[in-house]
């Protein structure tokens, strides 16, 4: 019997989606091998990545238990994973409505918290903050997603049917993102605390935790 794991990730140390589906992955108990593609080589737009992915962006998954099942896409691979792998729906449900629902906050992860925050980072780390007017529209748009996640999350625990989901576990490291870099923690602990209790208590399962402790490994490395 082969120790192969089943997946490989292909993933970037610094950028938040690759390590969300890092999440997914380790607390579904999946086994999986992470590349990591060195962006200053442009190695995610190199010949043999983009036979995997076209686009040249990371994550990519690659399915060794299923035919080599390639997919790109963050949510899309979390989505791939729940439907085909989590069973027991530990983070996912068998119902039809909160299925859709937790594709709204998906999407809503995709079109709205990913792009607005990964703006924001992309002009105050690469461009040094500037255009001042620019970085505040994103800086603003990444206190709004906060916001309309505060309004949820103060009536209830999760996002989606009680429990923890795929649909929380997608905002986590851009959340993170928003305290290290684009806000400071100063905001959601002080005008988003349901917020930051969400976060917590993600960050305290052990798959997710495992996959922290991991990144900050990287980080430091």
């Amino acid at each position: 019997m082969s120790d192969k794991p089943q997946f490989t990730l292909y993933s970037t140390v610094v950028g938040p989606n690759g390590w969300k589906v890092a999440m997914v992955l380790a607390e579904l108990g999946l086994t999986y091998e992470t590349k990591y593609l060195d962006f200053s080589k442009r190695e995610q737009k190199g010949p043999e990545f983009l036979k995997l992915n076209p686009n040249g962006r990371i994550p990519a998954i690659v399915d060794h238990g299923y035919n080599d099942f390639t997919l790109w896409e963050s949510n899309a691979i979390i989505e791939y994973l729940v439907a085909k792998y989590d069973k027991s729906c530990k983070l996912y449900f068998p119902d039809f409505d909160n299925q859709q629902y937790v594709r709204q906050w998906l999407y809503f992860q995709a079109s709205g918290q990913g792009p607005y925050y990964g703006q924001a980072v992309w002009f105050i780390k690469e461009c040094g903050g500037e255009p001042k007017e620019v970085v505040e529209r994103y800086q603003n748009e990444t206190r709004r997603v906060i916001k309309v996640l505060e309004s949820v999350l103060s009536k209830r625990d999760w996002l989606v049917g009680g429990k923890m989901s795929v649909a929380d576990i997608a905002f986590l490291q851009w959340n993170t993102s928003a305290d290290r870099i684009i806000l400071g923690s100063d905001f959601i602990d002080n005008e988003a605390p349901h917020v930051r209790q969400w976060m917590n208590k993600m960050i305290a399962q052990p798959g997710i935790a495992a996959v922290m402790q991991e990144r900050v490994k990287k980080l430091s490395g």
